[in-house]
């Protein structure tokens, strides 16, 4: 899928709201370095997310769990605001990391809340799955 995000220069702002320089951020894991905490994952899954990069999500997905493909496609019209982590706990190899993804679709503002778990397997962690919290209304 064509990438809706796109940096302009080494100093483009990070979209997962870390404040950090985009090429200093989820640019270098999206290029190819393992994200050293399973927090930069998550952000850096985020970004595919507001740039539209399947390969990347799926590719960062745990084999055990990864789909052959995503489905439904997300709509075009989604306009990815803004990323707000409220927890993580990392303890060995595993992790979970609880955040807010605000979005709009159509005009309309939604959230998706989700507390997701996290693999280390060989130095590089991996996304294993998600659930929704209550207060979750997609």
């Amino acid at each position: 899928m064509k990438k809706a995000f796109s940096a302009s220069g080494p100093a483009a702002a990070c979209p997962c709201g870390s404040g950090a320089a985009y090429a200093a951020c989820c640019g270098r894991i999206h290029g190819g370095m393992p994200a050293p905490t399973a927090v930069q994952l998550m952000r850096a899954r985020y970004s595919a997310y507001v740039a539209r990069d399947d390969a990347f999500i799926l590719a960062s997905w745990h084999a055990s769990t990864r789909p052959s493909a995503l489905e439904p496609e997300q709509d075009p019209a989604t306009r990815w605001l803004g990323l707000d982590v409220r927890h993580r706990t990392e303890q060995g190899d595993t992790a979970t990391v609880e955040f807010v993804a605000r979005y709009k679709v159509g005009g309309r503002a939604h959230r998706l809340h989700e507390v997701s778990s996290f693999v280390r397997e060989a130095g590089a962690w991996w996304y294993v799955d998600g659930s929704f919290t209550k207060e979750e209304k997609r």
